[in-house]
């Protein structure tokens, strides 16, 4: 088990070194000049050298990133261009939005998906089965944007449950924090759930062909009996591998989502940051929501050996 650790961690380092190197890059190349935009086209040349000399542009690029990656070590993540604030500071403000909209969305994405995904692989071929699949056909077909607009027409507009965007904060309490993000959790679920139901009937397919699973009915189990004891755990495998990239996707992709709402979370961050040429904002954001996608997938792989064994083995 420890050379299998070992190995998922090297392999997690070289990712993380890779995708700085990427980031970094593409930020660099990306048109457009911080101190240009910020000062206008109509800045003097000596006003300009001198903000790209405070921001510290004018830096050979190598030296540049060595200084954000090392900043990045020891928890700074450099002063936003446009706001003059640490980093750090403004990440801390908006995850508080973006983290719990992830995982909260991902608990209904898991909710939904284990029930139906277990109800329709127990029910093969019969109409339980089609009306789950059909509905699933159309989780995965319409785009989670879709959803939000039409939660928001119906739950905030016409039936007035919810607000139609913005959040209160923490400080006005847990209920109303939750609140204001159920109908983007909803939105960001469903999709999900789509797909994770389909692969956990596609999974507990596979698994119910086989012999053990046959020796356990000939024994005596119930077909429910047989379905939760040995059935579930063996095709946790492909099922723990959407999760995994389901929850990397929520935390990372919720951008579209966060701007329907108008949520101040990490997405948005780096939408705005974009817009106003904020790039040490951008390179640090998105440096630390792929080390949160690496190490969310580090964990899955740690989840694989815990569920089968053999993974332990081979390492």
């Amino acid at each position: 088990m420890l050379r299998y650790v070992l190995k998922r961690l090297l392999s997690l380092v070289l990712s993380l070194a890779v995708a700085s190197l990427i980031i970094f890059a593409v930020i660099e190349i990306a048109p457009g000049d911080p101190a240009s935009f910020m000062l206008g086209i109509n800045a003097q040349p000596e006003t300009l050298a001198a903000l790209r000399s405070e921001l510290g542009l004018d830096a050979p690029k190598l030296q540049r990133y060595f200084d954000w990656v090392g900043g990045m070590l020891t928890g700074d993540f450099g002063t936003s261009y446009t706001y003059r604030t640490p980093v750090s500071d403004m990440v801390a403000a908006r995850i508080g939005v973006s983290l719990p909209l992830a995982l909260y969305a991902l608990i209904l994405s898991l909710v939904i998906a284990f029930p139906a995904g277990l109800y329709a692989a127990s029910r093969r071929g019969r109409a339980g089965d089609l009306g789950v699949m059909g509905a699933t056909q159309l989780g995965v077909a319409v785009p989670n944007f879709w959803f939000a607009m039409m939660l928001v027409l119906v739950f905030a507009i016409h039936l007035r449950w919810f607000s139609a965007g913005g959040f209160p904060g923490w400080d006005e309490g847990v209920f109303a924090a939750l609140k204001s993000l159920t109908l983007p959790a909803i939105a960001l679920a469903l999709p999900q759930a789509a797909i994770l139901t389909r692969v956990m009937r596609s999974a507990l397919l596979d698994v119910l062909g086989e012999d053990y699973m046959r020796t356990a009915r000939a024994k005596g189990l119930t077909a429910r009996q047989t379905l939760w004891r040995h059935g579930l755990r063996n095709a946790m495998i492909p099922v723990l591998t959407i999760i995994g990239l389901q929850f990397s996707f929520l935390f990372a992709g919720t951008i579209i989502i966060e701007q329907v709402f108008y949520l101040p979370g990490l997405g948005r961050l780096i939408f705005q940051s974009i817009s106003a040429r904020d790039l040490i904002v951008v390179e640090s954001v998105v440096m630390l929501v792929v080390f949160a996608v690496i190490m969310i997938n580090f964990l899955v792989d740690l989840a694989y050996a815990a569920v089968d064994p053999r993974l332990r083995a081979r390492a």
